[in-house]
């Protein structure tokens, strides 16, 4: 799985938040997205690499620009009841 960190300038407030998470769950099958005004940052988790010039322009035609981008290999992590059953199975 991917870890993808989009820098991004222009997000003021939650409202410019959910617009960016929107438009990213709109565009890829991510396993999470999560954004912040305060950091000017977009994460994206992410099984496949995604069309950065495609995701570039999206994000500039909603009212932002991606100042940079960072990728890093991440493990896939169970989530919720996959999550518990892992860890009824510890025990």
């Amino acid at each position: 799985m991917l870890k993808i960190v989009l820098k991004i300038d222009g997000m003021m407030c939650g409202m410019c938040e959910s617009h960016m998470n929107d438009l990213i769950r709109k565009l890829y099958n991510v396993k999470k997205v999560t954004s912040s005004a305060s950091k000017g940052e977009t994460i994206m988790y992410i099984k496949e690499e995604p069309d950065m010039s495609g995701l570039e322009a999206e994000v500039e035609g909603i009212g932002y620009k991606v100042l940079s981008v960072s990728k890093e290999e991440v493990e896939d992590k169970p989530s919720g009841i996959g999550k518990l059953f892992g860890k009824l199975k510890k025990h």
